[in-house]
């Protein structure tokens, strides 16, 4: 039969043992936390972030109403460009 000492020596190694596994927790614990911390930051402010998104897709509307511009300008001159060979044409005859 075991005495109370020996008991009780079992419980504080038992103890020992548990605090270690909590510590090993808590650690576990902080290292997610920072890592997902990271990965988000880096969701929100890297090279693939939110903000980019946003700027690229600004960025391409932008260009879309430069490219419908353009496309008008060119129209427009094009129908000049063809009214003067008309003339031209007719001129030479």
């Amino acid at each position: 039969m075991k005495d109370i000492r020996d008991t009780l020596l079992d419980y504080k190694e038992f103890e020992k043992k548990r605090d270690g596994r909590f510590y090993l927790k808590a650690a576990f614990l902080v290292f997610a936390v920072i890592a997902l911390g990271v990965y988000i930051g880096n969701l929100l402010f890297g090279d693939n972030s939110l903000e980019m998104m946003m700027a690229l897709k600004s960025q391409k509307e932008k260009l879309q109403k430069l490219t419908s511009s353009l496309k008008e300008e060119n129209a427009k001159l094009q129908r000049k460009y063809f009214e003067l060979k008309q003339i031209e044409a007719v001129d030479v005859k």
